[in-house]
């Protein structure tokens, strides 16, 4: 996989992480149509996606194995804490599926 590739779609996941806040639960006030404050920081195996002061989730930089189970490049986790990630993949970078995350970050299994 492409370095462009895998760049494009964490700006893909960074604007629907943002269209989804925006959307939430169909609310018309102006309080939320602003956007988030959302940024990535590299690490060593994981970029950190942080929203504001939080964590949003991790996404993987390469395959590997996270506390024994597997994981692929662009697979995304929740944080377990502000440094590391949770235990399972919750989803990808690269599905054309949204429905794996909100804006408050991925999923619970």
């Amino acid at each position: 996989m492409s370095f462009n590739k895998y760049n494009s779609s964490i700006d893909k996941l960074l604007y629907n992480i943002n269209e989804n806040y925006k959307n939430w639960y169909g609310r018309s006030d102006n309080w939320h149509k602003k956007d988030l404050v959302l940024s990535v920081k590299t690490g060593r195996k994981f970029d950190k996606v942080i929203e504001g002061s939080s964590v949003w989730g991790f996404v993987a930089k390469s395959d590997g194995v996270l506390k024994g189970i597997p994981y692929k490049l662009g697979d995304v986790f929740k944080a377990a804490s502000w440094s590391s990630p949770a235990k399972h993949v919750r989803g990808s970078i690269y599905s054309d599926s949204v429905n794996w995350f909100e804006w408050t970050g991925p999923n619970y299994l």
